[in-house]
């Protein structure tokens, strides 16, 4: 009797789960649904136009970047994310957290020589360099 009771708790403690899954499966396609029923349809020029800020577009909409750009992008976003890192390892260790002062700043040190050793090749591949 127990087993079935057991059973039964199992199937009920996923329902939520059912629910959830069946809901996020069927979201996507009824605000798409209910988008294009709602929403105003027009086929004018004015429509498919470039749309600039308010202003009168001006040459291609296709232009090519400097791939230095891109470059400069990967740099900042790398080390942003990293040094984003060093706020949560300061909290962890600011207070009693039963790890060694000393095993903490080894790690923080070699973590910083990473950061140095990727700025330093990245200055040394002269990808800081904007024109070349």
């Amino acid at each position: 009797m127990s087993g079935i009771i057991e059973t039964t708790n199992i199937i009920n403690s996923y329902i939520p789960v059912a629910v959830f899954l069946i809901v996020s499966l069927l979201m996507p396609p009824m605000t798409m649904l209910i988008v294009k029923l709602l929403s105003p349809r027009s086929r004018g020029a004015e429509k498919y136009s470039t749309y600039e800020s308010g202003s009168i577009p001006t040459g291609p909409a296709r232009i090519q970047f400097n791939v230095e750009y891109y470059l400069y992008a990967i740099a900042f976003v790398l080390f942003d994310i990293e040094i984003l890192f060093l706020y949560p390892w300061a909290m962890v260790y600011q207070g009693d957290t039963g790890v060694s002062t000393t095993l903490a700043v080894i790690e923080i040190l070699i973590f910083i020589f990473v950061l140095l050793f990727g700025y330093v090749f990245l200055w040394k591949k002269g990808a800081l360099e904007w024109i070349r």
